[in-house]
């Protein structure tokens, strides 16, 4: 689209009473335009009030804007086809009624280019103007397109248009969050956000390689706003809501069938991830991994080398990347070597302060709940998770102790950690090797678990009394530990204050009636021999 060319805006506003007059002119300038084509040089005196610098004006300028270019698009007065230069339409053989359609289509290009200038404006107000000016053309543009094609053989849509709108958007300097927020509503629509989809993939290799792959914060998190807000239906039959609706075909319009709109999705999601990313962005990402991309791609297994290094980084990282390699393992038979080692070496003291504790020990409780686990692996975890136990607070200990008693319940091998019948001799030391990374080589079978022993003087009844549990032989029946996997500390103590005492304090069965009976008549003779 060739630039706006910008007139001297402060010739229009030489007082602020011209300013109003104008103002309320603007409406009826778009009336004499769409009326007689001798007034088509009036266009000149809205483009002019859309450059202004007064946030009401320009938001007047684009209501008028959008009423006259979308009747000119809808009048077929704008020019389709390859658009020649202004002098060309002059000096070449043009008929009058070909000139005013040229000169039109260049104003409307001109509007188009001041209106994507407005979306990195300072006032939202105008941004979002801007935004929803733009989309009308958009749908303007694909009922009556610009390009001269035979429509029967190929699909109306302003594919340009959308990209220069979604470049826009992924600003590299302007944080566009709330501004994407706005135009996610037009993502309901299957047509723009199968094409938004395509352009984003386009728009973050293009910025991403021009920048050599380094990190740039601001627009991979414009990028990821914009994406995030992208959901796939789950059934063809819901794609239903058009924007541009083809009249021939629409049944073999890529934009029409679901599988398509899962293949763009997938390479959208895949073309981001290559690139090294902000290091919390991985963890937002993980967090609707499982929920929100995994399940509308085609090929789900195509993340696998993404969630296995976000897997081995650590941390909370490697937390959260757990749901995803859960979904690969359960669902689509993903072989990860030295899985259970790297679970293993998850388990520190960390575990029981950080956000998603209860997420973790959930997949955990799944990943150790096969009873074809070899009994070495299971006693490896129940006794680092007695160890870590020593220092852990009390809300987290209510999970710890329910989860390795279950842990003994589903192998009936891991009882000698708990009795060993045959000991002739008492263990001086712990053979247990707490630092070592490898759970077939930690020698936690040759252990005990008497880090439960020792909590049974823990200070909280609640947990003393839990472990007092190991005493008695353990019912056939787990433990529920979902009802524990949310509880705080906060919880906790709310819940032991609020606790009403169900028994009276045991007192003497017979009541005094007064104080220090029968003893008072010798303690008056002391007083009175004194």
């Amino acid at each position: 689209m060739a630039p706006a060319k910008k007139r001297n805006v402060s010739s229009v506003k030489t007082t602020e009473q011209r300013v109003k007059s104008a103002k309320i002119n603007l409406d009826s300038q778009v009336e004499r335009i769409l009326e007689s084509k001798k007034h088509a040089n009036d266009v000149f005196d809205l483009l002019e009030f859309l450059q202004s610098e007064k946030e009401k004006d320009v938001i007047g300028a684009v209501g008028s804007c959008s009423k006259l270019f979308c009747t000119l698009l809808e009048r077929r007065d704008l020019f389709m086809g390859k658009l020649p230069g202004e002098e060309e339409a002059l000096s070449g053989g043009y008929s009058p009624e070909q000139k005013y359609r040229i000169f039109m289509r260049h104003r409307y290009n001109s509007c188009v280019e001041i209106l994507l200038d407005h979306l990195s404006h300072e006032a939202h107000s105008v941004k979002e103007t801007a935004l929803c000016c733009l989309m009308k053309f958009a749908a303007g543009e694909g009922q009556y397109p610009l390009d001269d094609l035979d429509w029967s053989e190929h699909y109306s849509f302003p594919r340009e248009l959308i990209q220069t709108v979604v470049d826009r958007l992924l600003s590299k300097t302007a944080d566009n969050s709330l501004l994407i927020s706005r135009f996610q509503e037009f993502l309901e629509m299957e047509d723009v956000r199968y094409y938004a989809m395509s352009s984003i993939r386009d728009c973050v290799g293009k910025v991403m390689d021009r920048n050599k792959g380094a990190v740039m914060p601001v627009f991979q998190n414009n990028a990821f706003t914009l994406m995030s807000n992208i959901s796939i239906p789950s059934q063809e039959s819901e794609l239903t809501n058009f924007m541009v609706k083809q009249e021939a075909k629409h049944e073999d319009w890529k934009a029409a069938k679901l599988n398509e709109h899962k293949r763009v999705f997938e390479r959208m999601w895949l073309g981001f991830l290559k690139y090294k990313l902000p290091s919390s962005m991985y963890k937002q990402i993980l967090v609707i991994l499982h929920d929100s991309i995994l399940p509308h791609m085609s090929k789900p297994t195509l993340m696998i080398d993404f969630l296995t290094a976000a897997y081995d980084v650590g941390g909370a990282i490697s937390l959260l990347a757990l749901n995803g390699l859960f979904i690969l393992i359960h669902q689509h038979n993903l072989d990860y070597p030295d899985f259970y080692k790297k679970l293993y070496n998850l388990l520190e003291p960390s575990i029981f302060h950080v956000k998603y504790r209860a997420r973790f020990f959930y997949l955990v409780n799944l990943f150790l709940s096969s009873s074809h686990l070899p009994v070495y692996l299971v006693a490896a975890f129940a006794k680092r998770l007695a160890r870590l136990s020593l220092t852990a607070p009390p809300a987290a200990l209510l999970i710890v102790l329910p989860f390795i008693y279950n842990l003994i319940r589903r192998h009936p091998s891991c009882r000698v950690l708990i009795h060993k019948p045959n000991t002739e001799n008492e263990m001086l030391e712990d053979p247990y090797l707490m630092d070592e990374e490898d759970p077939t080589q930690c020698c936690a079978l040759e252990s005990s678990l008497w880090e439960i022993k020792t909590l049974q003087k823990h200070y909280h009844p609640d947990v003393a009394k839990t472990a007092m549990l190991i005493n008695t032989p353990l019912s056939g029946k787990e433990d529920d530990i979902s009802e524990v996997l949310e509880l705080t500390t906060f919880e906790l103590m709310e819940r032991d204050l609020k606790q009403k005492q169900t028994k009276t304090v045991p007192l003497e069965f017979e009541t005094a009636s007064q104080l220090l009976q029968g003893g008072g008549d010798v303690l008056g003779q002391h007083f009175c021999l004194n």
